[in-house]
């Protein structure tokens, strides 16, 4: 297991409710051995004007799996983890249901991590890919 201490959807979904993730509906549905899994829907939350998802919402879902898949890596009161780059490449629109979000590790170091995101439909069809770059800093002292 690659986490710092034993994490689960109920525990990660109880977080405060005064940010982006939650404005937008994410939910995690699965912590794995390597692996963090959570949803978000189509809706006009995340509605381009053209009726599909926007890509920037899709952007969110990938930094917000990588990033709190960061912090369950590191000991939270030594470290932060901080997005240092993100990418996406947008394969298919959607315009309605859920896109569920995988998130694997491609490198955990002590001051970096690399994580790929894969998104896919309700119907299981990839999405968009995402490539997330953490940087991991001691935690500034009080």
């Amino acid at each position: 297991m690659i986490w710092f201490k034993e994490f689960t959807p109920e525990m990660l979904n109880s977080r405060p409710k005064n940010h982006i993730g939650a404005l937008l509906g994410i939910e995690f549905t699965e912590v794995g051995e390597d692996y963090l899994v959570a949803t978000m829907p189509v809706d006009e939350r995340t509605h381009q004007p053209a009726g599909i998802l926007h890509g920037g919402a899709s952007v969110v879902l990938a930094e917000t799996l990588g990033s709190i898949a960061s912090y369950m890596c590191i000991d939270p009161n030594k470290q932060i983890a901080v997005g240092l780059e993100v990418n996406a490449n947008h394969i298919r629109p959607v315009s309605s249901g859920f896109v569920k979000g995988v998130c694997k590790p491609l490198h955990i170091g002590g001051k970096t991590h690399l994580w790929e995101i894969k998104l896919y439909t309700d119907k299981g069809k990839m999405n968009c890919v995402s490539r997330l770059t953490v940087a991991i800093l001691p935690k500034p002292q009080a």
